[in-house]
């Protein structure tokens, strides 16, 4: 009889998508029927930090688990919830290959990359960490990697620090040491590659030299996982979190990775269905890793539209993803060039990922975000959840476009075309 809670009976639906001989984004984009769809106006969409558009693979995987083997996990033992339990739990697997897991037991899912985050300061942070103690930061996370964070600061009396910026909008990591050496820092928490200034950070660097002054540490890979090879054991960080829906895969779904020896002794972060092993009226026995942190129903048809995704992504193979995403910075750095009172924010193409924040003088970004959507281009305006970095740069709000696979050349054209024509509406 199969393992209902392994699911060791089969894998789960694999992609439908063809491998990609060559890299090659106009023929890539065929498979996204929301950018490939004939429409009466053109879209062009370059927000895909915020979240990437979904292939067939995805849709029709996620489409096949609700009308064929929709049943819930881990408990039933007639066959389509053994179906069930197998796509989900090879997900999993999936994911942790994908990532260089040493095994699926330290993958849990959680929501997105948020509550991962929030997994680790209330199941970690909570257990390990003291009045007195200090954490380092960045000035460049995501408001998901900062408040859970002010949070556990102001109930225990946590001092924050944060690694400083330098000019070109990378993390001056020379400065790490001397915010370590007083031996108080117990978490070092930052994001692999920034979702405004596109700075790949040096990820294994800042991890050693935390390792070194005894430090757990946490990366924010949001936006690497979904553009560049992830090894978490590369690495050596303790947790790393991400999410699906910025790496083509659905909403509703995250990862945590995390070390087994840790994710073994930290107290659970939910309560309730399938993370326990017994309950009595006054007691309860917590199951084993990776149960133990998902309580309740889980996101089951998400998971198997992650696992489609993973799959796509392998065979676009993630060395040319990141290749082409940052040959699209490089080109869109270029050309901005030509338009006179616009700031790019962050580094030269060769530091950073597909993501390329700027602002225009004397025009708000929101009304930079609604010239471009009148001509069909969907960027990202705001402070994009990094409120402290638009503080330190001395910006209220700046404007986003951001790259993916399926991002084109003429794309970039036509954003620089229609920046032309907001500065010459504004003008003054």
């Amino acid at each position: 009889m199969t393992d209902t809670r392994t699911g060791l009976a089969g894998a789960a639906e694999s992609s439908s998508a063809a491998p990609v001989a060559a890299f090659d984004p106009a023929v890539i984009r065929a498979d996204f029927p929301l950018i490939s769809t004939p429409r009466e106006k053109r879209l062009i969409y370059l927000d895909s930090a915020a979240t990437s558009q979904k292939p067939l693979a995805v849709l029709d995987a996620m489409d096949r688990y609700y009308r064929n083997y929709n049943a819930n996990i881990h408990r039933g033992v007639y066959r389509i919830a053994e179906e069930a339990t197998a796509a989900y739990e090879d997900a999993r697997r999936r994911f942790a290959k994908f990532v260089n897991a040493a095994s699926p037991r330290e993958v849990i899912f959680t929501r997105n990359s948020t509550e991962a985050i929030n997994l680790v300061a209330y199941a970690w942070g909570r257990w390990q960490l003291k009045a007195g103690d200090a954490i380092v930061l960045t000035p460049m996370e995501h408001h998901s990697n900062l408040v859970p964070w002010h949070i556990l600061a102001a109930e225990r009396g946590i001092e924050l620090r944060f690694i400083p910026l330098t000019g070109d909008g990378q993390l001056d990591v020379t400065a790490l040491p001397g915010l370590m050496a007083d031996g108080k820092v117990k978490l070092v928490s930052f994001v692999h590659v920034s979702n405004v200034l596109g700075t790949v950070n040096p990820a294994a660097e800042i991890t050693r030299v935390a390792k070194e002054h005894g430090a757990t540490v946490l990366v924010d890979a949001s936006q690497s996982a979904a553009h560049m090879k992830l090894d978490v054991r590369a690495i050596g960080a303790d947790f790393v979190a991400c999410t699906a829906h910025k790496m083509l895969g659905p909403t509703g779904i995250g990862m945590l990775w995390g070390r087994r020896e840790l994710l073994e002794a930290m107290p659970p972060f939910l309560g309730g269905g399938e993370m326990i092993r017994e309950v009595h009226l006054t007691s309860s026995k917590w199951n084993e890793l990776p149960w133990k942190f998902e309580a309740g129903t889980m996101a089951i048809a998400e998971a198997v539209g992650l696992g489609a995704a993973i799959a796509y992504l392998e065979k676009l193979g993630m060395d040319a993803v990141f290749a082409h995403d940052r040959d699209l910075s490089a080109y869109a750095l270029e050309r901005m060039t030509e338009i006179p009172g616009l700031r790019v924010l962050g580094p030269a193409a060769d530091k950073r990922g597909g993501v390329v924040a700027f602002t225009l003088e004397n025009v708000h970004p929101h009304d930079v975000a609604t010239v471009l959507d009148s001509d069909g281009i969907c960027v990202r305006a705001g402070h994009h959840c990094a409120m402290p970095l638009h503080d330190q740069l001395g910006i209220p709000a700046s404007a986003r476009a951001s790259f993916h696979c399926y991002s084109l050349r003429e794309e970039v054209d036509a954003l620089v075309e229609s920046l032309h024509r907001a500065r010459k509406i504004f003008a003054r």
